[in-house]
């Protein structure tokens, strides 16, 4: 059985190289450009669903923030005591 890099939870350099190659670096579809120092930002998708969600959902409420405010806050949060 092969291996779907994009849903295998361990993808390995390499992976992605087909897919890399037939992209045509002109198509804003796949690529945009942007001057240096015009405020671009790496932004990073994570999917909760179920009971997670939910979860999620209720703490944003209660602190009066969105759903990616908790998020940011609990990664600063656990950085702090993992230092």
């Amino acid at each position: 059985m092969s291996k779907d890099p994009w849903t295998d939870s361990d993808p390995q350099p390499g992976d992605f190289d087909a897919f890399l190659d037939g992209i045509d670096p002109n198509d804003p579809h796949y690529v945009e450009t942007v001057e240096a120092g015009a405020g671009a930002k790496v932004r990073i998708v994570v999917n909760v669903d179920g009971e997670d969600a939910r979860r999620l959902e209720r703490i944003a409420a209660q602190r009066g923030q969105l759903p990616a405010d908790v998020v940011a806050d609990l990664l600063r949060d656990a950085e702090r005591h993992a230092a």
